[in-house]
């Protein structure tokens, strides 16, 4: 874990609200893995006073292969995100990270689904890329991307560069894609070829329904839950999660997850 001063390299509009930005980091942040997020705040600013946590999109790598920053995928919710927006490249940052527990990753599985809501793609994109480094054929992933309407749907094009061939759409509104909730489509497909694991992000109802479906059809399921945290080392105990051990105990996301065994909680 490091906490150092950034610079940002490009903050740009992605699609009406959402941005994506690359900022300098450690050398170290080549050990970080999929699911893996940061604290963020803009440097010499008090307001907002906390920070805010960002999944790792993806790493920011030189021809020499060293890792040389790291991007972020947010969404404009609030005053920190909107204080983000407005930066431009050589502001500064003050970055927290890399923090959580992150994704496992399989050696030789190449059935996997991947299922993505709204801004909840923004650690599945680092995962995907990850498992093909690690020798995964990820032409055997099923990618889901689910969002309100089709200005929520991020990352498509990206999962077809670096390799996946089935990337499933649906919108709420119907405005791209099935009109439908992800996981409409997700349990078809399961129905249809059983996958090895399933990994998912997103909003809860999203992930619950993943959960109960991943336990149903007895599939090895991971999830992301998306929290806010106050500090993203378990000081502060915001992000509670419950264990689904009937010990009555709880788990932190900031440093027990955010990634977890679907069945190790309650959600």
């Amino acid at each position: 874990m490091n906490q150092e001063h950034v610079r940002v390299l490009w903050n740009d509009i992605e699609c009406s609200g959402y941005y994506r930005m690359g900022m300098t980091c450690h050398p170290a942040y080549g050990r970080a893995k999929p699911g893996q997020f940061v604290m963020v705040r803009v440097a010499d600013r008090m307001d907002p006073l906390l920070r805010r946590p960002f999944s790792i999109h993806r790493l920011i790598v030189s021809d020499a292969e060293a890792v040389e920053g790291i991007e972020i995928l947010y969404k404009v919710v609030g005053t920190g995100t909107a204080h983000l927006s407005t930066l431009k490249a050589g502001d500064g940052l003050n970055l927290l990270g890399p923090l959580g527990r992150h994704f496992s990753l399989p050696e030789r599985t190449g059935h996997i689904f991947i299922v993505c809501g709204g801004i909840g793609v923004a650690p599945m994109y680092f995962l995907t890329e990850t498992l093909k480094k690690k020798g995964v054929d990820i032409s055997h992933c099923v990618v889901f991307i689910g969002g309100r309407s089709k200005d929520d749907l991020l990352c498509m094009n990206g999962f077809f560069t670096i390799g996946v061939q089935t990337v499933t759409i649906t919108t709420d509104d119907g405005t791209a894609g099935e009109r439908n909730v992800v996981t409409g489509p997700l349990e078809r497909a399961i129905l249809a070829g059983r996958p090895d694991i399933i990994y998912a992000c997103g909003p809860l109802p999203m992930l619950r329904a993943t959960s109960r479906m991943a336990r149903q059809y007895e599939i090895p399921c991971e999830i992301s839950i998306e929290t806010m945290m106050g500090c993203g080392l378990g000081a502060c105990l915001g992000c509670a999660v419950e264990s689904s051990d009937d010990s009555g105990k709880y788990l932190h996301a900031c440093i027990d997850g955010p990634v977890f065994n679907a069945f190790d909680i309650i959600i």
